[in-house]
Parts: C-alpha cells; structure tokens; sequence
C-alpha cells in the first residue's frame, strides 16, 4: 500500500493547547497543574500554591545559583 500510513490511536490530528490539557486534567482525574507565577492568581494564592510545593516536593531551586549538593547543609 503506497502513500498509507497507520497512526495508532492518540497519535496525529489536532493538539491540545497547553490549558486545555491542564482544564481536561482537572475535570477528568482531579489533577491540579498550575504555575506559581500564574498572574490570574492572587498573591495570597500563589503562595499558598508555593508552600504547598515546597511541603510536597521540596524548595525551587534559586535563580542564578547551581543547586547545592545533597547533603550539604
């Protein structure tokens, strides 16, 4: 068969911008994908977002520094 070619299933067509991913993620498994720079957010509300980062996957690495080695206190 010339000229034909098989793309599996989730594979070609059209793409989803990235909010829409981020809006399906939410309404379909509970997923919350959010920046913490997010500038429809409050103030309050993306340090919420930053402290429950932290709690959850440790700090953000600095801008500009190189990250320090584990263990190094």
């Amino acid at each position: 068969m010339t000229g034909m070619r098989f793309m599996p299933k989730g594979y070609g067509g059209e793409r989803r911008d990235p909010d829409r991913v981020k809006r399906d993620g939410w309404r379909d498994q509970g997923v919350l994908a959010v920046s913490v720079d997010d500038e429809r957010l409050s103030w309050p509300e993306r340090e919420l977002l930053r402290q429950l980062g932290e709690k959850l996957y440790g700090r953000l690495p600095s801008k500009g520094r190189t990250p320090a080695k584990a263990g190094a206190r």
